[in-house]
């Protein structure tokens, strides 16, 4: 559906995008994270033919986005992160200067705007000002834009950056739905919003593409230890006593609480499953398990390590420009202070 190819953006000294290759099957919804100047949006804009190259190919159904733009982009659909809406104009009449802008079918056309309202549900308001919606609905507009012209692919960059929660929910069940017909790639800072609509996820760090995978296959590889949090009822030296010596078991703490009970924390292998032998050794010993947790490497986990090193250069970087930024402390009068 999308080949990348040693895709490469400067602009003059700074690399935004360094020999990225990435391929996007069709029929997924694609979760695209990282930093704030990771690339994602350099390389939804070169993906869309908003943004030329520096160096590499970007190919969609096998078109050139550089050297067959028109046909490239009749598959796409876009939706940048400020929705490109006229506040002056209702959406109706928006969604037909886009089609008429989009070469749309002129015997196709109402049919495809009655289709892009019908799943954004923007129907109710599609006689009201853009100026006057709810930014909810604006996103929603926006939205149906990118599905005129009936494209493979829908790009939807932060899609609910400033929602609120009832708002970002109806927008990340609309993605599902769109989902059904079209490749999504959704860029969005949201792990938890990824993690629940995105089957494939592509993290982006300085440039470079640093994971490709399910969210299930990136947590499994990246797990590490895994921790059980247990809160036993009994006695401190017997929890030690039957659970220091279980196969599996890679540290424990145990400590009293201020209610008499044991907590204790118990790290053992990511592949070795424990919490059944758990289990029957505190049942061995006469301690009442009251609360067992088990923790394991999450999407956010990965994320932070995969991207660590990012940003402690933006941090790095933002101190220097912070750094130049301030004035210069002028020298002190010689005679003390004014009377």
């Amino acid at each position: 559906m999308i080949e990348i190819d040693h895709l490469t953006k400067r602009y003059g000294s700074h690399t935004a995008l360094s020999d990225l290759n990435l391929t996007v099957e069709p029929g997924q919804i694609y979760g695209f994270l990282g930093p704030n100047g990771a690339g994602k949006s350099t390389t939804m804009n070169i993906m869309t033919g908003c943004l030329a190259a520096t160096e590499g190919t970007v190919r969609i159904d096998g078109y050139d986005i550089f050297e067959e733009p028109a046909k490239a982009k009749a598959l796409i659909g876009y939706l940048p992160e400020q929705p490109p809406v006229y506040p002056d104009m209702t959406p109706r009449e928006y969604l037909e200067f886009v089609a008429q802008a989009k070469d749309v079918d002129r015997k196709a056309r109402g049919a495809q705007l009655d289709r892009a309202m019908e799943v954004t549900q923007i129907g109710g308001v599609r006689d009201r000002l853009i100026k006057n919606l709810s930014k909810g609905y604006k996103q929603r507009v926006g939205i149906a834009q990118a599905l005129l012209g009936d494209p493979h692919v829908i790009i939807l960059d932060e899609p609910t950056v400033g929602l609120d929660p009832i708002q970002i929910i109806e927008i990340r069940d609309l993605i599902q739905e769109l989902g059904k017909e079209h490749t999504v790639i959704l860029s969005s800072h949201i792990l938890s919003e990824v993690r629940a609509v995105c089957g494939q996820i592509m993290i982006l760090s300085k440039g470079k593409l640093v994971a490709s995978d399910t969210p299930d296959n990136l947590e499994k590889l990246f797990a590490g230890a895994t921790t059980l949090e247990l809160t036993l009822k009994g006695g401190e030296e017997a929890a030690r006593d039957a659970l220091a010596a279980l196969e599996g078991v890679a540290s424990l703490t145990c400590r009293p609480d201020e209610e008499g009970r044991i907590q204790v924390s118990l790290e053992t292998e990511a592949t070795d499953e424990v919490s059944e032998r758990v289990f029957y050794a505190c049942a061995g010993a006469g301690l009442p398990i009251l609360r067992m947790d088990r923790k394991k490497a999450s999407l956010e986990d990965v994320f932070l390590e995969l991207t660590a090193a990012d940003g402690a250069e933006q941090v790095s970087q933002e101190q220097a420009d912070d750094a130049q930024d301030l004035p210069e402390s002028e020298p002190e009068e010689e005679g003390g202070e004014e009377p």
